[in-house]
C-alpha cells in the first residue's frame, strides 16, 4: 500500500494521524463504503464519516436525547465485523429519580452496519424509569462531500457546489455538484416518519409508558448522478447482508483445530477478509485495507489470494479477473503506466478523476506485474482451470511482454524501477517508504533500481507461465520461458549473492552496485525458489536468528544494519505478510519446523492484538516475556495481506500439494504448530468435489487422514 509520505516533494497523504491514534474509531466497510464512527455510533469529528467511492457522503449523524448526547454506557463490533452496536442511557427528562445524580433510566440501543452504500441505524429506545416520559429525539446531520484526500489533509483551492437540501416528509437529499460534473448525493430516510423534518435535523417526539420501548430505523444512501435512490428497509438489509457473507463463507474451506485460541484468530482471519472483499463486475476482490485503504490495490490484491488459495481459490479467479480487465495498454508517464503493466491502485473520487492526486489508475509498482503471472500459475495449479488461464493468457504474455522490455529498459537481464514523474512513488517495491532501499553506509540508492524480491518474483512468473503454456499445448512457449527462468537463476547468484554475508544483497543500484543490506527481501528468494539450495540454508539461519527473528516474527531488517529502527515503517518492523512468504519460502527447501515457528509467534501476536487481529505491521523490539509487542501506532488493521497471514503459514506447515487432473491432495511432511495437536479442514474444494483433511501429532510425527 501507499505509505504516509511516499512522494518526495509533493505528498497526497491517506494515513492515520498519530497524534489520534489512541481514539481508535470503529470502522465498518461493505463493498466500496466504508463508515468511520465514534464511540457511540455519532459522527461529528475530524475524519468520521460514510465514505463512498473515496468521498464522504455523510460528513455528521448525531442522536440526541432532550437536547444532549446520550452517555456511553458500552460498544463493540460484532464478531463478524457487520455491526456496530453501542449502548447508551440518559437520566428520565422528568427530574423525578431515585437513583442518584448518574441515573440511568433511559436506554438506548444503536446497532449500524452499511449494506448497498448505505448506512443503517436502528434506535431503540426503552423506558425503565417508573412514570411515563415524553422524549424528543434529535438526529441530526450533514454532508460536505469532501474527497478522501482531501479529508486526510492534502489542500485544495477549489470545491464543487453544494446544492440546497430538498425534504420530504420521510426523507432529505443532500448534493453536491463537483469540478468533475458528477453530482454526488446522499438521501437519509427515516421510519417512522418524524414529527419534524429540516436541512440539518430530523425530530421525533415520543412518550414511552414504564417498560415500553420504540424503535426508530435511519437509512442513509450514498449515489451519483443517475444511481437508482431504493433503500431497503433495516430488517431486509441486514437479512441480505448476513447472505452475503454466509455465501463468502460457503466458498472457502474451513479449518477447525483444537485449540480455541487458534481458532479465534483463524476465524478473526477469515472475517476480517470477507469484510474486505469487495463484489465488482470481475469477481471478489480484497481491499487492501480499511479506513484509508479501502480501495483496489494490485500487489495487496495478489498478495492476498496467494496466501489463501488452498482454501479460496475463487478469490485468485476474482483478482486476476479484475487486473486484467484494468492491465494498462498504454503509456502514460503521469501514471507511470507502460503496456502489459499490473495496476498499483485506482481511486474514484473528484481529486482522482481531476488529476489532483496521480491515483485514478496508478501503475507504479514494479512487483505487481510479475506477482500477477506468478498468481495465474499458482491458480491453474490449485484448480487445473485451464480455460480461465486460455481467457487470460493474453493478459499473461502482456505482462511478460512488460517485463522483458519497459520492465527492463536496460536490458541486463533484471527488472527495475525508476518513477516516470515526480508525482509518482519513489520507491515502487513494497518496501516503498522513502528510506527504504540505502547502501551499507546508509546512503539511499539512486535508480533505477532493481530489488532482490523482484527478480525473484520474475523467477517464478517465468516459470508459472511455463506451466500454463504447457498445458495450453504451446510446448515452444513453455520450453522458451523455462529457459529464460534458468539464466535469470544464474544471473541471479551471480549478482545478488554476498559471499561475505552469506545472505542476498537488497537491491542493485541504477550503477549497478549492490546495497549489501541484511533485509528480509532475501527470504522472498525462498517463496519462489531462486535461491540455489546451497544458499538457502544459510539465508534461512540467519533469517531465523535473534538479528532478525524478534521472537514476534522476522524483522523487515536485520539489527544492527545501518537505518534500523525497530519502530520505523520499513527498516526494523515487523510485517506480519512478509513473514507470511517468507514461511512459505522456508516450507519450500524443507525447513517446514521454521514456518511452524513463525505461525506460533504470529498467534502469540494475535493474542495482544485487538480482537485477536493482526496488524499491517508492529514494532521490531526483542520478545519478553509477560510483555506484549509494541504497536505501530498508525498501522492498519484490519488489513486482507495481514489478515492472509496465519492461512498462509498454516498452509506452509501442512505441505498439502493440490493434483487437480486426479482430483487428489497429497501430503508432503507436515508439521503441526506447537499449540495444535489436531486439526481438521473441510468443505477443502479440489476438481468439482470436496475434500476433507485431518492432521494428528502422534510421537512418531504427524498422521494424516
Amino acid at each position: 500500500m501507499t505509505n504516509p509520505n511516499p512522494l518526495g516533494d509533493q505528498t497526497f497523504p491517506v494515513a492515520a494521524d498519530a497524534i489520534h491514534a489512541e481514539d481508535r474509531p470503529y470502522t465498518l466497510k461493505s463493498d466500496d463504503c466504508f463508515a468511520i464512527l465514534g464511540i457511540t455510533g455519532d459522527m461529528s469529528a475530524g475524519s468520521e464519516g460514510v465514505y463512498f467511492h473515496d468521498t464522504r457522503h455523510l460528513s455528521r449523524l448525531t442522536v440526541t436525547l432532550n437536547g444532549a448526547r446520550p452517555r456511553l454506557l458500552s460498544g463493540a463490533m460484532s464478531t463478524d465485523n457487520a455491526t456496530l452496536v453501542c449502548d447508551l442511557a440518559a437520566a428520565a427528562p422528568d427530574g423525578v429519580t431515585d437513583m442518584g445524580d448518574d441515573a440511568n433510566e433511559i436506554s438506548l440501543r444503536r446497532e449500524t452496519f452499511l449494506w448497498h452504500g448505505t448506512r443503517h441505524d436502528a434506535l431503540t429506545l426503552g423506558n425503565w424509569s417508573r412514570t411515563p416520559q415524553t422524549l424528543t429525539i434529535g438526529i441530526g446531520f450533514a454532508a460536505d462531500f469532501a474527497d478522501l484526500f482531501e479529508v486526510r489533509g492534502t489542500k485544495r483551492a477549489r470545491h464543487g457546489i453544494l446544492e440546497a437540501p430538498s425534504t420530504t416528509a420521510h426523507c432529505v437529499t443532500l448534493a453536491c455538484r463537483g469540478l468533475d460534473d458528477v453530482r454526488r448525493w446522499t438521501r437519509l430516510d427515516f421510519d417512522p416518519k418524524p414529527a419534524r423534518i429540516g436541512v440539518d435535523e430530523a425530530q421525533y417526539n415520543l412518550t414511552l409508558a414504564p417498560g415500553a420501548t420504540a424503535r426508530i430505523a435511519i437509512a442513509a444512501q450514498c449515489g451519483a448522478d443517475d444511481d437508482q435512490a431504493s433503500i431497503e428497509n433495516y430488517r431486509a438489509a441486514r437479512k441480505a447482508a448476513a447472505h452475503g457473507r454466509r455465501a463468502l463463507r460457503r466458498q472457502a474451506a474451513s479449518v477447525i483445530t483444537g485449540n480455541a485460541l487458534v481458532n479465534t484468530a483463524l476465524l478473526r482471519a477469515r472475517d476480517d477478509l470477507i469484510m474486505l472483499t469487495t463484489a465488482t463486475e470481475h469477481g471478489p476482490y480484497p481491499y487492501a485495507g480499511v479506513p484509508w485503504f479501502s480501495t483496489a490495490f494490485g500487489r495487496d490484491a495478489i498478495i492476498t489470494a496467494l496466501q489463501v488459495l488452498w482454501l479460496a481459490p475463487d478469490l485468485a479467479r476474482g483478482v486476476l479477473s479484475f487486473l486484467a480487465a484494468n492491465q494498462a495498454t498504454t503509456t502514460d508517464a503521469s501514471a507511470d503506466a507502460e503496456p502489459g503493466k499490473i495496476l498499483h491502485e485506482c481511486r474514484d473520487g473528484e481529486m482522482a478523476r481531476l488529476g489532483e492526486v496521480p491515483f485514478r489508475r496508478y501503475y507504479g509498482s514494479v512487483d505487481a506485474t510479475p506477482l500477477f503471472v506468478m498468481l495465474a500459475g499458482a491458480y491453474h495449479a490449485r484448480t487445473g482451470d485451464t480455460a480461465f488461464i486460455r481467457g487470460i493468457w493474453p493478459n499473461i504474455e502482456a505482462a511478460l511482454g512488460w517485463i522483458d522490455g519497459p520492465g527492463d529498459e536496460d536490458g541486463d537481464g533484471f527488472v527495475e524501477y525508476g518513477r516516470k514523474t515526480g508525482h509518482g512513488l519513489a520507491n515502487q517495491g513494497w518496501k516503498d517508504s522513502r528510506d527504504s532501499i540505502f547502501h551499507a553506509d546508509g546512503t539511499l540508492a539512486t535508480g533505477p533500481i532493481a530489488l532482490c524480491e523482484v527478480q525473484a518474483y520474475v523467477y517464478g512468473a517465468k516459470n508459472a507461465a511455463a506451466g500454463m503454456a504447457a498445458a495450453l499445448g504451446d510446448a515452444d512457449r513453455a520450453t522458451s520461458l523455462a529457459s529464460q527462468a534458468a539464466g535469470l537463476r544464474a544471473r541471479f547468484d551471480a549478482g545478488f549473492w554476498d559471499d561475505e554475508r552469506q545472505f542476498y544483497v537488497l537491491a542493485l543500484d541504477g550503477a549497478k552496485r549492490p546495497c549489501r543490506v541484511l533485509a528480509s527481501n532475501a527470504g522472498h528468494a525462498l517463496f519462489t525458489g531462486i535461491a540455489l539450495p546451497g544458499r538457502a540454508e544459510a539465508v534461512a539461519t540467519r533469517l531465523m536468528g535473534p538479528d532478525f527473528f524478534s521472537g514476534w516474527g522476522i524483522r523487515t531488517l536485520a539489527r544492527g544494519q545501518p537505518r534500523f529502527n525497530p519502530m520505523s515503517y520499513h527498516n526494523g518492523s515487523v510485517w506480519p505478510h512478509d513473514n507470511a512468504l517468507i514461511g512459505l519460502g522456508l516450507a519450500r527447501y524443507g525447513y517446514r519446523a521454521s514456518a511452524a515457528r513463525l505461525f506460533d509467534a504470529m498467534l502469540a501476536t494475535s493474542t495482544w492484538a485487538e480482537r485477536y487481529r493482526l496488524p499491517e505491521l508492529f514494532c521490531g523490539f526483542p520478545r519478553k516475556p509477560n510483555h506484549a509487542p509494541t504497536a505501530y501506532p498508525v498501522a492498519c488493521a484490519p488489513q486482507a495481506w495481514a489478515a492472509g497471514t496465519l492461512p498462509a503459514l498454516l498452509d506452509a506447515c501442512l505441505g498439502i500439494m493440490f493434483d487437480p487432473a486426479s482430483g487428489r491432495a497429497n501430503v508432503d511432511r507436515p508439521v503441526l504448530p506447537a499449540g495444535i495437536d489436531r486439526l481438521i479442514i473441510e468443505n477443502l474444494g479440489l476438481a468439482g468435489q470436496k475434500v476433507a483433511l485431518s492432521f494428528t501429532r502422534t510421537q512418531g510425527g504427524v498422521i494424516v487422514g
